[in-house]
């Protein structure tokens, strides 16, 4: 995932420091175990009155145009919550995401977008994004746990963003940043992925468009 170029527009060495007020890391026995970003955008103007189809990436994008522009956000979305394996399933995912949410309620924002990325989607990778997040256990709630903790503390599922990260590099990029070997075109699994990486041998490319879910808290 570090080599989508977008996201140069929000951790590049340049840009990244106007953001600090958004980024977050986790401490547990004076350790770092984990890591929360958020970016600020103009939302509800002219031309930005849905929340786009490109997800992750675009709502950096636009962050970025706005700081060109000089144009104040209106919103935040979440970009990214990682925790190491020791450091999961115990409530810090959670910790995390209240420490954006309470960001943006310092900011003056009435609600927190987030795109997220559903972390058993990789299981089920062939399966398309809009029937994996109709899923749900005897209960009710989203079979996928990372979408269940959001809906579960409030979050609204609102779309899905059909290309919210875009990846694309040469055949021996692929390789590099994967270990894996593209032999042949077509669809390939890579481990991880949430979707198969496009891959075209004979034009020496792979592409991997991932799709995420729009979610909405209020705030």
């Amino acid at each position: 995932m570090r080599h989508d170029a977008t996201a140069k527009l929000y951790f590049g060495q340049s840009v990244f420091f106007d953001y600090l007020d958004y980024a977050f890391g986790a401490l547990l026995d004076g350790e770092i175990v984990g890591r929360a970003f958020g970016v600020p955008f103009a939302f509800n103007i002219e031309g930005r009155t849905e929340l786009p189809d490109g997800g992750w990436d675009q709502v950096i994008r636009w962050a970025h145009e706005d700081r060109l522009v000089g144009r104040g956000p209106t919103t935040i979305s979440a970009l990214e919550i990682t925790l190491v394996p020791k450091a999961r399933g115990i409530g810090n995912a959670l910790a995390m995401l209240d420490a954006l949410k309470t960001c943006a309620k310092k900011m003056g924002f009435a609600e927190m977008f987030v795109p997220v990325r559903p972390s058993q989607k990789q299981l089920g990778s062939r399966m398309a994004m809009r029937e994996y997040i109709t899923l749900q256990r005897a209960d009710g709630l989203p079979t996928d746990p990372w979408l269940r903790t959001h809906v579960c503390v409030g979050g609204k599922i609102l779309k899905i963003a059909p290309y919210s990260m875009t990846i694309v590099g040469t055949i021996a990029e692929w390789t590099q940043w994967t270990g894996a070997a593209f032999n042949r075109s077509g669809q390939a699994e890579v481990e991880g992925a949430l979707v198969p990486v496009l891959v075209s041998v004979e034009q020496n490319y792979g592409v991997y468009v991932e799709p995420n879910v729009w979610v909405q808290h209020a705030l």
